[in-house]
């Protein structure tokens, strides 16, 4: 199978995070916003609704000032009664309105939301094997459910907020100053310090927010691992280990929360305790000036209103900045995916593959995985024609899995050059190449659902006549037919539900569905036994003639009737030839086939003995 790269994995976390870790921005949230744009009609209905809300609040303490002055001090109950109407009407227009408001963000959020997911699994999708090599499932998992949940959450409702607050804030202050300005002295140093108290507080929490984001990563990623490898934890009774082993990644994640939860709680009693001390301010300095005759008591009345309208945005702010901490924390993590570059990616002046001959020549082609690396192939060459069977021998890391990796694009030379037909591979568009490539690893992955879905996963639109044709190719009808249901089966997660020769056919059986031009089998019979095995080459043999086949397996059986045989020592080109060529000019061949031969002829005895 192909290998992955020679480097120990990055462990995750924010400072040894496999993929890219920076500490949280509010210049992240504000480039995810990005993503509202196809919302921008329900975002000005939104808005609308949200300013006629909010100028229907500040209407209210206007029409009490009246009121009292006019209705209660000045003895006129029609202004009394049309006050109370003016009320009611306004708290009905704000219920609607703000109604409107909830249900066009709750649509924009989860309308941003939804569009954020789809471009994470796209470029997860697009990103190259080598950050696949790198990155951890837990990590993906979390940044495309959790972090995505977080700048959600924020865009639904942390936004909105500000707005609200900005707009509260701002026409507070000018009633305030409208009306008495000298009470600004008081009242601006008030929302100042609130406003500083607050922003320290977000400075503070976000890298705890981000932190207790990383090690809930980790947590998911234990606990996918503990989940696929169930059945090796319970084989050697460690389950005590593996739970020992997640209350410890829990508990960092419960303790980095509480963390957070103590800065967050530092704010409550800050928001009870400015509004009560504002009120004691303004209603000593306000009274004096009543006493005075400078302030009318409904201006007193409404300057009061006016303030908790001001303070309650203010106190917000904790709220406000805890939610900006908390979406700039998953704003980054999702921007980190984002922003990986694919190492593997077509060309500005790519082009379309033609339907491939099967000319492949690799021309003094190095490789390796990082670029500190060992070489994991240096300076191999050889070339074929349409039609040959290409068999590749080596030891274990002699390179054999590498090499074909580079054909369909898995991973990009360090030098050299692969070409189909003359073309080099780079040159050509990634899709229309990989399209002409049948690719069968010797770990066969399938997907949950059918059999018939697992055959007809490259090519949806294939009749079922096409489907059994190849699962016979492959072998795999016979077993097939004694399912239960047939082609129709479920195969289960992973293709559990079936063993490892089941699923190997079946996937040769994906491959030929396509009519590669190309077909690479990398060790791909390695679980079936030797009878299987000759009978599916002797099924193979006609389909492979119309086409350029690769061939990696254990068994000499498998190779030596290959065109060409190519032998790897160590990254390097050992020897190239026939069976018969090799017989007599490799010793390092003569080796190989001593150890597999007698492999193959146990088991040839074996089956001999059985008929």
């Amino acid at each position: 199978m192909i290998p992955s790269p020679a480097v120990t994995p990055a462990r995750s976390g924010p400072n040894h995070d496999s993929v890219r870790s920076r500490a949280g921005s509010p210049r992240a949230l504000a480039r995810c916003l990005r993503f509202l744009r196809p919302y921008r009609r329900a975002i000005a209905v939104a808005t609308a609704a949200l300013l006629i809300s909010s100028a229907g609040n500040l209407a209210v303490p206007m029409v009490t000032q009246q009121v009292v002055d006019r209705g209660i001090i000045g003895r006129d109950f029609n202004v009394v009664w049309i006050g109370a109407l003016l009320v009611v009407g306004l708290a009905l227009a704000r219920s609607v309105f703000t109604y409107l408001q909830q249900r066009r963000a709750a649509q924009i959020s989860q309308g941003a939301a939804f569009d954020i997911r789809n471009a994470l699994n796209d470029h997860i999708q697009r990103l190259s094997f080598s950050f696949h090599d790198r990155a951890e499932t837990g990590q993906l998992l979390t940044r495309s459910t959790s972090d995505v949940d977080l700048v959600q959450q924020f865009i639904g409702a942390g936004l909105l907020h500000i707005i609200t607050a900005v707009v509260l804030l701002a026409g507070s202050v000018a009633f305030i100053a409208a009306t008495n300005p000298r009470l600004l002295a008081v009242f601006v140093p008030i929302l100042c310090g609130v406003a500083a108290l607050f922003m320290i507080m977000g400075r503070v929490g976000r890298p705890l927010f981000r932190l207790a984001q990383d090690r809930l990563a980790i947590l998911n990623g234990r606990l996918e691992h503990n989940i696929l490898g169930v059945r090796v934890v319970r084989s050697f009774a460690r389950e005590p280990y593996e739970t020992e082993r997640f209350a410890a990644e829990n508990d960092e994640v419960r303790a980095l929360n509480v963390q957070a939860g103590r800065i967050f709680a530092l704010s409550i009693p800050t928001v009870f305790a400015i509004p009560n001390i504002g009120t004691i301010v303004i209603s000593w300095a306000g009274g004096l000036e009543v006493l005075g005759r400078q302030l009318s008591i409904g201006e007193l009345v409404a300057l009061q209103s006016y303030l908790l309208l001001a303070l309650f945005p203010v106190t917000m702010l904790g709220q406000i900045m805890m939610a900006v901490a908390q979406a700039s924390a998953g704003a980054e993590r999702v921007l980190d995916i984002l922003d990986a570059h694919a190492d593997v990616a077509d060309a500005p002046d790519a082009v379309p593959l033609r339907r491939a001959d099967g000319f492949v020549t690799f021309d003094r082609v190095s490789f390796r995985y990082t670029r500190t690396g060992a070489f994991a192939l240096q300076d191999v060459s050889f070339s074929t024609t349409p039609g040959q069977t290409i068999a590749l021998l080596g030891g274990t890391g002699s390179g054999k899995s590498t090499l074909v990796g580079l054909i369909p694009r898995f991973y990009d030379v360090s030098a050299g050059s692969v070409r189909i037909d003359g073309a080099d591979v780079r040159a050509v568009r990634i899709e229309s190449l990989r399209r002409q490539i049948g690719i069968v690893l010797q770990d066969a992955k399938l997907l949950a659902g059918s059999v018939r879905h697992n055959i007809s996963y490259g090519q949806p639109n294939a009749t079922d006549a096409d489907i059994e044709a190849v699962a016979r190719a492959a072998a795999a009808h016979e077993f097939i037919a004694e399912l239960p249901d047939g082609y129709d089966a479920l195969v289960g997660e992973r293709g559990i539900r079936l063993s490892g020769g089941q699923r190997q056919r079946i996937a040769i059986a994906r491959a030929l569905l396509i009519d590669p031009r190309i077909l690479i089998l990398d060790d791909s019979t390695s679980s079936v036994d030797f009878a299987t095995e000759s009978e599916i080459r002797e099924r193979m043999a006609e389909l492979r003639r119309n086409r350029l086949s690769f061939v990696i397996a254990q068994r000499i059986s498998s190779v030596r009737e290959a065109d060409l045989i190519v032998v790897l020592d160590q990254g390097r080109v050992a020897a190239i030839g026939t069976h018969d060529s090799l017989q007599e000019e490799s010793p390092l061949y003569v080796e190989i086939c001593a150890s597999q031969l007698v492999q193959d002829q146990v088991v040839d005895d074996r089956a001999a003995a059985s008929r």
